[in-house]
């Protein structure tokens, strides 16, 4: 654990050994946030999108769920639809019907 001073305006020198650990550079940016009685600093990523890639990777893959989801959508669509055909009945077959 490293203690630190701060200047004047603020400005607080991350030591040498944190800022590798982290991977900060020369002129990188960091996020600073607060919890409670701490200060909470993070690097921000030269790229954040190239850093976010692959950060689901071995979740559950949201796509087969879609997939799955429309799936059963469609299997109660065509139950409904079939429902309904088998109890809508044109005028004309009500005639057909009744002669019988």
């Amino acid at each position: 654990m490293a203690v630190v001073k701060t200047s004047a305006k603020g400005q607080v020198v991350i030591p040498a050994k944190i800022r590798e650990e982290i991977g900060l550079k020369p002129g990188g940016k960091v996020l600073v946030t607060s919890a409670g009685n701490k200060a909470i600093i993070e690097a921000v990523p030269e790229n954040p999108i190239e850093a976010t890639c692959g950060m689901l990777q071995g979740g559950p893959s949201l796509t087969k769920a879609l997939v799955e989801d429309r799936r059963e959508e469609l299997e109660r669509e065509e139950k409904k639809f079939a429902r309904l055909l088998r109890t809508a009945r044109l005028p004309q077959q009500r005639r057909r019907i009744r002669k019988s």
